[in-house]
């Protein structure tokens, strides 16, 4: 199957997103389709240990929402 060439030059910013949610909505429909690289169950592998040895922790999704916008403006 040919990879469809895309005007990303000449897409906006909006059709630029659009795209990718149609990518994602079509990927994510068939989670067993789309194998997980190698290195992402290592990330997640790190991660779990430093929760769980308190180097790290969860923070609340629109505490850290807020935390970008207050660093990023």
């Amino acid at each position: 199957m040919a990879v469809p060439i895309l005007p990303l030059k000449e897409m906006s910013a909006k059709d630029k997103l659009q795209t990718m949610e149609a990518l994602w909505e079509s990927l994510s429909a068939d989670p067993a389709a789309v194998e997980s690289p190698e290195w992402h169950e290592n990330e997640l592998r790190v991660r779990e240990s430093r929760i769980q040895s308190g180097d790290a922790k969860f923070i609340d999704r629109e505490k850290s929402k807020a935390d970008i916008r207050r660093q990023t403006s």
